[in-house]
C-alpha cells in the first residue's frame, strides 16, 4: 500500500522515534551505523537490518525478506513493528535499517515528492530512482499491490448510492471517515479527496495504524460511514463491502517494492530480494492475509509456506 493507513498515529510518533534512533541510525549522513558488524553475511560482510512498519501485512512482507535473506547466507537482524514513515524513512536514509518493504507510490508521494504527480508503477519508479537520497535505493517493484481505498458497507453504498469517490461530494458532509491520522493532511488522503474530487467529510475519526480491527468494527456499527482500507483486507469480501471506485487515480500505483539502504546490500542480498519482487502476486498477498487475519497463524509460518511454494527456500 497507498498511502495513509499505512502508519501510526501522531501522537505516537516521537516516542516510536524514540525506539527507532535506539536501534540504529544517526545524524551522521550516510554513514552506516552497522558498518563494525562481524559475521560473513551476504550483506557486504554487515548484518542485514530488516525493518517493518506498524501493521500486519508489512510485518509479514518483512518476514518474508529476513527469511529469504537467511536462506542465502544472510545474517539478518529484525527491527519490526516500528512504526510510521515520518519515522522509519530517515532510518533507512541514514543506515540505521538496511532492507525495508515499501510500497512504491506512497512512498514517492509522502517522503520523497510530496508534489509527484506520477500515478502509473513505471513513472513512479523512474521518479523515485531520480529522487531518492544518494544513500538509498529502490530494487525491482513486484506485480503484488496494496492501494489504499475509501470503502463503505454496502448499506451505506446503497442508501446514497456510492459506487465511486466522485459520488460522496454531494454526501460526505453528513459522513464520519475513520483512517490513520495522516489521513487528514496528505494528498492521497483528505487534501487528495477535496482537490480531486470535491470531497469533504463532515467528521475525521483517527486511528492508530495498528487498529484495522477496531476500524472495521466502527466501519460495520455504522460508527463511521467510511473508512481508509488496504485494498487486500480479507474483510472487503468476507465482510462484502464496497471499495469505491478511484476513476481519477487520487490513490497511486502502490507495488510492495524493496527499499534498500546501498552499502548494507550486495549482489546476493539484491538477488534475493529481486527475486521475491518477481514471484510475489496480490492474490498472494491476500490469501497469505487471510492466514494471518483469519486463521491466525504465525506470520514466520506464514512466510515460510509462501517462500517455499514460491521454490524461493528449501
Amino acid at each position: 500500500m497507498k498511502a495513509t493507513y499505512r502508519t501510526a498515529a501522531f501522537g505516537i510518533v516521537a516516542a516510536l522515534a524514540l525506539t527507532v534512533s535506539a536501534c540504529g541510525g544517526d545524524d551522521g549522513g550516510d554513514d552506516n551505523p552497522l558498518s563494525d558488524s562481524s559475521g560473513d553475511s551476504g550483506g557486504g560482510g554487515k548484518t542485514v537490518v530488516v525493518g517493518s512498519a506498524n501493521f500486519p501485512e508489512n510485518q509479514l512482507l518483512a518476514e518474508i525478506y529476513a527469511q529469504a535473506l537467511e536462506d542465502k547466507g544472510v545474517k539478518v537482524t529484525r527491527k519490526f513493528d516500528i512504526g510510521a514513515r515520518e519515522v522509519y524513512y530517515d532510518q533507512v536514509v541514514k543506515g540505521g535499517i538496511s532492507v525495508f518493504p515499501e510500497y512504491n507510490g506512497a512512498l514517492l508521494s509522502t517522503a520523497v515528492d510530496k508534489k509527484s504527480t506520477a500515478t502509473g508503477t513505471e513513472e513512479i519508479n523512474a521518479e523515485l530512482k531520480e529522487k531518492l537520497p544518494k544513500s538509498v535505493e529502490i530494487l525491482d517493484s513486484a506485480a503484488a499491490e496494496d492501494k489504499d481505498s475509501v470503502t463503505v458497507t454496502s448499506e451505506t453504498a446503497d442508501k446514497y448510492k456510492l459506487k465511486t469517490l466522485a459520488d460522496l461530494k454531494p454526501v460526505a458532509k453528513d459522513l464520519t471517515i475513520g483512517a490513520g491520522s495522516e489521513f487528514k493532511t496528505r494528498t492521497q488522503g483528505g487534501v487528495g479527496l477535496k482537490s480531486v474530487y470535491g470531497v469533504e467529510f463532515g467528521k475525521f475519526q483517527p486511528l492508530d495504524a495498528g487498529a484495522q480491527s477496531t476500524l472495521l468494527k466502527l466501519l460495520k456499527d455504522d460508527k463511521v460511514q467510511a473508512a481508509n482500507l488496504y485494498t487486500t483486507d480479507p474483510a472487503i469480501i468476507e465482510d462484502k463491502l464496497v471499495v469505491l471506485e478511484d476513476p481519477k487515480n487520487l490513490f497511486s500505483s502502490q507495488n510492495v517494492t524493496p527499499l534498500v539502504y546501498k552499502s548494507a546490500v550486495d549482489d546476493k542480498a539484491r538477488s534475493a530480494l529481486n527475486a521475491i519482487s518477481a514471484k510475489l502476486t496480490t492474490e498472494d498477498l491476500l490469501e497469505m492475509m487471510k492466514k494471518l487475519v483469519n486463521d491466525k497463524e504465525d506470520s514466520s509460518d506464514v512466510a515460510e509456506e509462501w517462500l517455499k511454494s514460491a521454490g524461493l527456500a528449501g
